[in-house]
């Protein structure tokens, strides 16, 4: 089974991407949605979350709460590191587990900081989604309803995306030059015909 990654900074457009993947048969594994079901469904993940930021992490009703965790990461920055050092293996266990069950070609797993966690490395091939600065930033004003500041403020925490660019082995520029589906197409198929 070849595993790729397809990544991208906020606002890129990986997520509308991988659904055209999908489209073509290509199972996707959404890391952030499943991290999110992990911190609730897994035990081992609750328990240790607890252990880190105490009772409050969640709800009687055993729900995440977010609210929390964001004020104890706000004051401290050390926190999110020991989290991410919890979620990230826990992401990548049911990943391997659910890449096996797959029955395609290839599989991919998105994700917006493959790079930046060392995700790449375990994955056969990157694919990056990159878009202009601009475009990205007005995208995800309009999507998640925030200020130009909290963009590039989250912008800020990725890493740039030349850097991305240098170690992806293709690259799908959605921009308004160049049509989507043909490059997606392309890839497709040079992926496809590495396949076993």
């Amino acid at each position: 089974m070849i595993k790729v990654g397809l990544t991208g900074g906020i606002g890129s457009g990986k997520s509308f991407v991988a659904q055209i993947f999908e489209k073509l048969h290509i199972p996707v594994y959404y890391s952030d949605q499943e991290a999110k079901r992990l911190m609730t469904e897994s035990k081992e993940l609750k328990r240790n979350l607890q252990k880190l930021l105490g009772e409050a992490t969640y709800s009687n009703t055993g729900e995440l709460n977010r609210k929390y965790i964001a004020q104890q990461i706000f004051q401290n920055k050390n926190l999110l590191e020991k989290i991410n050092n919890l979620v990230h293996p826990a992401v990548r266990k049911d990943f391997e587990t659910w890449a096996e069950n797959q029955h395609s070609p290839y599989v991919l797993q998105e994700s917006a900081i493959l790079f930046e966690i060392d995700a790449h490395k375990k994955l056969d091939k990157m694919i990056l989604v990159a878009a202009p600065l601009e475009t990205r930033i007005q995208r995800v004003i309009k999507r998640d309803n925030v200020t130009r500041e909290e963009v590039l403020q989250r912008i800020k925490n990725q890493w740039e995306q030349e850097k991305k660019a240098q170690l992806a082995d293709f690259i799908i520029h959605n921009d308004e030059e160049q049509m989507l589906l043909p490059q997606i197409v392309n890839i497709h198929e040079k992926i496809s015909n590495l396949a076993p």
